[in-house]
């Protein structure tokens, strides 16, 4: 779908008060560090490098928050979180990015769905699983979720059929869909449920990126202008 390759870098914080309040729709991607967040994010949008996908697992170590919309304007924000999970990363950095997702996740008022990446030879881990207990309650109360099992192309045909039916048992309500950025399945179902999700009815909220770009400077105060991520 085209709207997704409008993606361009808007913002980045590395704490929850330095993201700007945008009136728009803003659909979360998180994951486990090896999940495959960034290809998925890349391939979607069809940008190489919108989001860093590196070789080391936990590179990202910031909220990215990425503008959606025609020239000009925005009607959506993607938001890319750091992963979780690996064991490279130290303890008090890992619990510093787990107490800054769940505040994102419980707080967060513009969002509006959430993209759970998963390796499905793994299944939902226990990580995962927390996760879902935490946006549990904003999930009943009409927050969208989708549980993507990325990296479907190592699975056979019927390892795909499997771990789709077991997945779906314990998204606790959430859709499921497989993904591979690789074989390119699931690409434009994806895009279009998200736009589905910032697009309720058909109709768009937008507004102008000068007043996205002027909430994101105030939103970043002393730190100064942000910048794209470096790679």
């Amino acid at each position: 779908m085209g709207w997704m390759h409008t993606a361009r870098f808007l913002t980045t914080a590395a704490q929850l008060h330095h993201l700007p309040p945008i009136e728009v729709p803003e659909i979360a991607f998180v994951g486990r560090s090896n999940a495959g967040k960034s290809t998925c994010i890349n391939t979607l949008t069809q940008q190489k490098q919108l989001a860093f996908a590196s070789k080391k697992p936990g590179r990202t170590q910031h909220i990215n928050l990425f503008s959606l919309g025609r020239q000009g304007t925005t009607d959506a924000v993607l938001a890319d979180l750091p992963g979780y999970g690996y064991a490279a990363v130290s303890r008090t950095d890992k619990q510093r990015w787990q107490q800054v997702m769940v505040n994102y996740l419980v707080s967060r008022k513009e969002l509006t769905g959430i993209v759970l990446l998963c390796d499905p030879r793994l299944g939902l881990t226990e990580l995962d699983e927390a996760l879902l207990e935490v946006v549990r309650p904003r999930v009943e109360e009409g927050l969208k979720f989708l549980v993507l099992l990325t990296k479907a192309d190592k699975l056979t045909r019927s390892e795909q059929a499997k771990v789709l039916s077991i997945t779906k048992l314990q998204a606790g309500g959430g859709e499921v869909m497989l993904f591979s950025a690789l074989k390119k399945q699931g690409v434009g179902e994806v895009a279009q449920l998200l736009w589905q999700w910032s697009h309720p009815a058909g109709v768009a909220t937008s507004i102008p990126d000068a007043q996205v770009a002027n909430a994101s400077v105030v939103a970043d105060g002393a730190i100064g202008q942000p910048q794209p991520p470096q790679s």
